[in-house]
């Protein structure tokens, strides 16, 4: 059975490594000789494999071999073009079940023949990590059709000349063959093949719950480690081997983040989960929600320009466009109710609309946009449709598949899941976001890759947690609708909801946040809200622990009775976010707060 050793990005230099490359071609090329019989030819042989520098590592893989970003793994041989060893690039697709991108890629696996690292020396082994080159020969050697050839003598010998070679992460797993002339996918059982890790991916990553575990991790991202859960790069900048590899970035024949207001490998492995779970080309990752829809206004609507939007709305967004927008861009606003056709319809046919900017569910009645047709309206006319999806998250509701251009997500909220990482997102196809990411890179706003990590974590249990929140929170919510001190329960899983058949349509499960209006005045549900023992009374929703808030006061303190009555704010207004507390523990808690009424 043949040994497989993923391959290392670490450079090694130093004689000591040198010493290490020229044992292991040893190994190769004697096998089972004992190492004492060329002990007397090592110097001769050292002169020999520097003479090969000149051949160099073009003898071992072809000239058109690249580590290329994104494989195409639906034909049956896979390409590459030629730019440089080292990549450091971006690549946020990912495929669903059955479609096969560089989302979930893998990372280069080439195969030793038997026993190999048993006949290193300790020190060998220790180092072999660094040892790329050893790598590239071992898989000319062992990859051959016929098991007990030998390597290519001048193969090995400019290989290991190499002695100061980067190989990084490949998207693909490849076999290079004897005759080092091309890159093929053999479908055979010895060594992990091709075919074989597409059918993996087939069987495992079906589910959005599998996906929310391994996408933009398991198989490969932009680090190369044997570790589960992805590093933390911190890192301001990223350098350049020389002047020429900067030119080549700089003329787009080299990737690389450059700088770290441009780009993360933490931060990426996010992005393309994400990704996956928005069924997305790909995703850009801000410092905040609001960070990702300033942004994302900003990038889209242009002097002059024209929004719509509704009337349920989170209040910073309505302010950032009536305070700011209207006024120092000059861009015109239409709002409307979130099931008002028509309205959308003649804002269309009456204004140069550049974007339909929505929630949906909305916050805090959680009213419903059909999606499907908002979509069809606003692509009628030219406009662009972006959905914050905060509320359903990409596990409730797929906005990009139903139509929609953009979807926002504050992933502060249930993303992150543990109410200790602050972070926004925005989704879709690569023309839209690189329109957004220009103007990101511009204003900053970056997320840090320590929280990029946060994030990455809590994805990991997402639909764990989106399951039971949404069990809780449709359970509760019938039972407060049947309760004779509650007004109205505003939830799009009940019947009673004004947009419960478009939820019914659209959404797999309706999150973990219910509204519902007390049977009293402000004083009264500020008692009720008083009177509970389990949540929180805080800002933000989505957590392990359960959240509550009267919006009356949390979000709009500042204004009179009248004034929040003019955004539909009612002073017996209560918003329950369910955590993941045990079921009867939060049903006893708010029936023992209501007694207290």
């Amino acid at each position: 059975m043949k040994t497989t050793i993923r391959t290392s990005r670490r450079k090694s230099s130093g004689d000591n490594v040198n010493n290490d490359y020229l044992e292991i071609v040893r190994v190769l090329r004697l096998g089972k000789r004992e190492r004492e019989e060329e002990e007397e030819e090592e110097e001769e042989e050292r002169e020999d494999l520097t003479m090969a520098v000149a051949g160099g590592f073009a003898r071992v893989l072809p000239s058109s071999f690249e580590c290329r970003s994104d494989p195409d793994f639906s034909t049956g041989s896979e390409k590459f073009n030629s730019t440089g060893n080292r990549f450091t690039g971006k690549t946020n697709s990912f495929p669903i079940c059955g479609s096969f991108n560089s989302g979930l890629s893998s990372s280069l696996i080439f195969r030793f023949p038997p026993n190999f690292v048993r006949q290193l020396s300790i020190k060998a082994r220790r180092n072999c990590s660094n040892i790329g080159v050893a790598q590239v020969v071992a898989a000319s050697w062992s990859n051959n059709n016929n098991g007990n050839s030998v390597p290519n003598v001048s193969a090995v010998d400019s290989a290991a000349a190499a002695t100061e070679i980067e190989i990084d992460e490949v998207k693909a797993v490849v076999d290079v063959n004897g005759d080092n002339s091309k890159i093929n996918n053999n479908n055979n059982n010895n060594g992990v093949q091709l075919s074989g890790l597409a059918a993996l991916k087939a069987s495992f990553l079906c589910s959005d719950g599998s996906i929310a575990v391994h996408a933009g991790e398991r198989l490969g991202r932009g680090i190369v480690t044997d570790g589960i859960t992805t590093p933390v790069v911190n890192t301001t900048a990223y350098w350049f081997k020389n002047s020429d590899e900067l030119i080549d970035f700089k003329e787009g024949r080299y990737a690389s983040f450059e700088y770290g207001r441009y780009g993360n490998p933490t931060t990426e492995s996010l992005e393309r989960k994400i990704s996956a779970l928005e069924r997305a080309e790909t995703t850009l990752f801000l410092a905040s929600g609001m960070c990702a829809s300033t942004v994302l206004m900003f990038a889209l609507v242009k002097k002059g320009g024209h929004i719509v939007t509704t009337t349920d709305c989170y209040r910073k967004t309505r302010i950032f466009i009536q305070d700011y927008l209207v006024p120092n861009m000059d861009i015109t606003v239409t709002v409307i109710d979130p099931a008002d056709i028509d309205g959308l319809q003649s804002a269309l046919d009456q204004n140069n609309v550049s974007l339909f900017f929505t929630e949906s569910p909305t916050n805090p009645y959680l009213r419903c946009v059909d999606i499907e047709l908002v979509s069809k309206i606003c692509h009628s006319k030219g406009a662009l449709v972006c959905i914050d999806g905060t509320f359903a998250t990409p596990l409730n509701q797929k906005a990009l598949s139903l139509g929609a251009d953009i979807v926002l997500n504050s992933a502060t909220k249930y993303i992150g899941g543990h109410n200790d990482v602050i972070g926004g997102c925005i989704s879709g196809s690569e023309e839209v976001v690189s329109k957004i990411r220009k103007l990101h890179h511009v204003l900053g706003g970056v997320l840090n890759p320590n929280a990029a990590y946060l994030f990455i974590r809590g994805i990991k249990t997402l639909h764990v947690r989106i399951k039971q929140q949404n069990s809780t929170a449709l359970e509760m919510a019938k039972i407060l609708e049947a309760h004779p001190k509650i007004v109205r329960v505003h939830y799009p899983g009940l019947p009673s909801h004004p947009d419960h058949d478009i939820a019914m349509q659209q959404m797999t499960g309706f999150g973990g946040v219910v509204s519902f209006e007390v049977d009293g005045d402000l004083h009264t549900t500020k008692k009720f809200i008083d009177a509970l023992k389990i949540p929180y009374i805080a800002p933000s929703f989505g957590g392990c622990e359960s959240i509550v808030d009267q919006p009356a006061i949390m979000s709009y303190w500042d204004l009179t009775q009248d004034g929040r009555a003019m955004f539909g704010i009612k002073d017996n207004l209560v918003r329950f976010s369910f955590g993941l507390e045990d079921f009867e523990d939060l049903k006893a808690d708010i029936l023992q707060a209501l007694a207290t009424l």
